[in-house]
């Protein structure tokens, strides 16, 4: 029946949260250490690893990407008026609004949902979202931020060497990059798991505009998908990667960074962690409208 299967795609995504999420009350464990190794090496192996893959072509991604930059911008124009509406600070909702969590839930979602041969595209897209989010992002909360410190992320680096191995046919020998897709493997799991362990940290002070922020995100996400996708040549499954991308909750990284820049970080936790919630709904719904 199709409610299995649906319920078998997102089941294992959302039980690891509901792992993190418990040990995180139990244990209340500080996973700034184990963050900081999946941002530093395990993301970094995991993107190499599919990047510099041979049959991971990159040209045949260039509308996919396209797509994924318009619901980022899209987006944040859409938020722009809800935001006055709400008089809410613009740096405080637009961004986590246009910065989607493609990769706490959008990268293991894409492989329960169709497959490890769907990794590629998420990656593309994890890419577009997490590369607009270091630099537009960073601009939106201090135009003075120096872009270099951009090209210095190991995330940037790793994507780089990928793209060159990928593009250049290089391989990696084969005990290296058995080792890194080892590593690369770890990445998705520590990704539901922390997010689920961030999850302790609601703070219900600001539920109001988390619960706005939660209803707003996916709906200019997938409404952006709807305007452009005719306009993109997308292969099937291409195109239902960029509808569940443009579903997804807001990024854990909007609260770090407001957290970073002082604006407003109890507000915008409160908009990730409930949008990361309602995501229970939300996400189901997406998925039943391109697997029916």
């Amino acid at each position: 029946m199709f409610i299995l299967r649906l319920f078998g795609i997102v089941a294992p995504v959302f039980a690891i949260v509901a792992v993190g999420y418990l040990y995180g009350r139990w244990r209340r464990p500080d996973l700034t250490a184990a963050n900081q190794i999946n941002m530093t090496v395990l993301l970094p192996a995991l993107l190499f690893h599919v990047l510099s893959s041979k049959d991971f072509h990159l040209s045949a991604y260039g509308p996919l990407a396209l797509g994924g930059i318009a619901v980022v911008l899209g987006s944040g124009l859409l938020a722009l008026p809800v935001a006055k509406l709400a008089r809410l600070p613009f740096k405080t909702f637009v961004p986590p609004m246009m910065f989607s969590n493609a990769g706490n839930i959008g990268l293991p979602l894409a492989v329960f949902a169709f497959g490890e041969q769907a990794l590629p595209a998420a990656v593309v897209l994890f890419l577009v979202e997490n590369g607009l989010h270091f630099t537009l992002g960073i601009y939106l909360m201090d135009h003075r931020a120096p872009l270099r410190d951009v090209f210095m992320q190991p995330i940037v680096i790793a994507t780089l060497i990928g793209i060159a191995f990928g593009v250049f046919k290089w391989s990696a020998p084969p005990p290296l990059a058995i080792a890194i897709d080892m590593l690369g493997q770890a990445s998705i799991p520590l990704l539901l798991f922390a997010l689920g362990a961030r999850l302790t940290d609601i703070d219900f002070k600001y539920w109001r505009v988390g619960v706005l922020g939660a209803v707003v995100c996916p709906l200019t996400g997938v409404l952006m998908v709807l305007l452009t996708r005719p306009f993109l040549d997308l292969t099937p499954l291409q195109g239902s990667l960029l509808f569940v991308f443009g579903a997804l909750p807001p990024a854990v990284l909007s609260y770090l960074v407001a957290e970073r820049y002082r604006q407003e970080p109890g507000k915008v936790a409160s908009i990730v962690m409930l949008g990361n919630l309602a995501a229970l709904i939300s996400l189901p719904i997406a998925l039943a409208f391109v697997l029916h």
